[in-house]
Formats: structure tokens, sequence, C-alpha cells
């Protein structure tokens, strides 16, 4: 009997590379198909014959337009914050070694959200394009906040002071923002559907406006996935390995500024997206940081369009804001990972 010789290596990684490159396929036309659903699915439902005509063959008809206006930028919308927030979950949770890493447990959306309700408030600033620099500079300042006081004990920064420190700051932000719309009547109907996470009445200058920022996080969080995966492995191996520990980090954290920064700014703070994405990412992909962030941005719209339709139709009346969705699914996943006896330890 003749002895079959095991497959050589190179041939195993060109297999897992196909498998993962099919798999990022397939999520993309699960995508394409739930933005379907986004432009079919409202308070007026269309067939989706109706949507296609409206879609290739515009005839000025109030469903085409409907469609054009309306449904079409809030779905794109919500597939780039989606894509925004995945993306800066993963980076988050490489670049700090934390599973739990998030941006809004770590408080940047919140840094970002009261960034914006003071520029409305005090500076009278009412327009996306006067008030997303404001978002950027809340979560860039938000970021170094809570790294410092999570490393200022005795320790350094583990996962669990960090999340804790996160969940402080995000406390006192959120009861900041609650007091600006308090004492603000024009900041509260400003600010009333866009603090819980909504995509509700976005058009195409609200996504024209975030997408040079979000597409400038994704170039650059993607050009740091090879870096991170060598400081994965530690500092001092990361250098050995080519790795600039220092530049690595700072590139990564401009990127998580811009992309939450850019996604906040749109949408508000939608919550749990890039905590529960990544780690559901890695059970497809492996521990890769270079496929679980793409794959990580290509997942979480799914999450996201698919929270917002959700939203139009789980409620007789009215819709439930796409931020409300993700919470009642994200925060199950976070106290799960709280519970596993691995972080217990940390």
């Amino acid at each position: 009997m003749t002895a079959v010789s095991p497959a050589p290596p190179g041939a195993d990684r060109r297999r897992l590379t196909t498998l993962r490159i099919a798999g990022l396929v397939v999520i993309l036309a699960l995508v394409l198909a739930a933005m379907l659903v986004s432009v079919a699915v409202g308070a007026k439902h269309l067939p989706l014959g109706v949507v296609w005509d409206a879609v290739f063959h515009f005839d000025g008809s109030y469903d085409a337009n409907l469609v054009w206006d309306q449904r079409i930028p809030r779905t794109l919308l919500g597939a780039l914050v989606g894509a925004a927030l995945g993306g800066a979950g993963a980076l988050m949770q490489a670049v700090t070694r934390n599973p739990l890493a998030d941006p809004v447990l770590f408080g940047v959306e919140a840094g970002a959200s009261v960034a914006v309700v003071t520029a409305i408030s005090f500076l009278g600033v009412s327009s996306l394009s006067g008030y997303v620099w404001f978002a950027l500079a809340g979560a860039a300042a938000t970021s170094v906040l809570v790294y410092v006081l999570g490393a200022s004990s005795r320790g350094g920064a583990t996962p669990v002071r960090l999340a804790l420190a996160g969940t402080v700051v995000t406390a006192v932000l959120t009861g900041v923002i609650t007091a600006f719309t308090t004492m603000h009547a024009k900041t509260w109907q400003v600010m009333r559907f866009w603090t819980i996470g909504s995509l509700v009445n976005r058009g195409y200058d609200v996504l024209w406006e975030v997408l040079p920022f979000i597409a400038a996080g994704v170039v650059l969080g993607l050009a740091v996935t090879g870096a991170l995966n060598a400081l994965a492995l530690g500092d001092d191996a990361g250098r050995a390995l080519g790795a600039h520990a220092g530049r690595t980090r700072i590139v990564s954290m401009l990127a998580i500024v811009l992309l939450c920064g850019g996604a906040t700014a749109a949408a508000g703070p939608i919550g749990f997206v890039g905590l529960a994405v990544p780690h559901a990412v890695r059970a497809i992909a492996g521990p890769d940081n270079r496929w679980v962030v793409p794959y990580s941005m290509a997942v979480a719209p799914l999450l996201v369009v698919g929270a917002d339709v959700v939203g139009r139709v789980v409620l007789p009346t009215g819709e439930l804001e796409a931020g409300v969705v993700t919470a009642v699914i994200g925060a199950p996943v976070f106290i799960h990972l709280v519970r596993r006896k691995r972080l217990a330890k940390l």
C-alpha cells in the first residue's frame, strides 16, 4: 500500500486563503441582500419589482422618489456606519489586546456625542459639516482619557481596568449630555433621536460629509493589520518581526477616531456593534487581524442594516431606532464575555 504524503504547508495556506475569500464574498452578498430588503421595507412596503424599476428605470413616481430620496441614502449610510463601527471595534480589541474593547464601552462614542452636544448648545452649530469635527475631537480626547485612567494604577492598563475606566467616563459624559439637552430645548430637538443611534431622516448630504473620514479610517485600519499581528506576540517580539509599536498604535488610534467619529457624527452612538461583531468574526476567520478587520467591516453592515429593518417592523406603529436594537443584541454578548473564566482572571 502506497503512503499518501501530507499536503505541503503552502497548499494548506492557499486553501485557507481561498476559503476566507469565499466567505467574504458570501458575506458581501448577504449585505447586498439586506440592503435590498432595507430599500423595500418601511412604512410603505414596496415589492422588489417596484424597487428594481425605481433604481434602474426612474419614472418620477412617488415610489421612485421614496426609493431614491429616503430609502437608498438611509440604507447606504447604515452600511457605511456598520463598516466603520465593526472595523473600529476589531482595531480597538487588537491594539489594546482587550476582548472587551468597544467604542461604546471605552467611551469613544460618548466623547464624540458630548462634543457635538456642546457645539450645538453653546456654539450654535447645526449642520453636520460643522459638528463632524467636534465629533472627531471628542472621540480622540476620550480615547486618550480612558487609556490614561486605565493605565494609571498599579499593574497597568489591563482589560478589566480599561473597561471600568470606559464605563465611568461614559456614565459621566452621558450625564453631561442629559444636562445640556435638558437645559436647551433646541438642543433636545436636534439630539433626541441622534443620541440613541438612528438612521431616520439621513440623506445624501450626511452620507457625503462623513464618507471621506470613514474611508480614510478604513484605509489606515487595513494598513496596520499585519503590524498588529506582530504586536499581539508582545512589543519585543513585534519589534523583532519588524513592527514599530509606537507608530502602529498611533495609526491604529487615528483610524479608530476617524471611524468612530465619522459614524457617530452621522448616526449617533450605535452601541455594541464593535464589541459583538469581531468576536463572531474570529469564530469564522480565525485570529489573524489581516482577516478579522476586513471581515468585521463586512459583517457589521449586515447587523446595522438588519437592525434598522427590524426597528421598522417590530412595532405596530412608529419605528424602533437601530441603536436600541443593536443594544438588545449586544448587551447579552457583553455579559457573556465578562462571565467567561479566562476574562475573570485578568
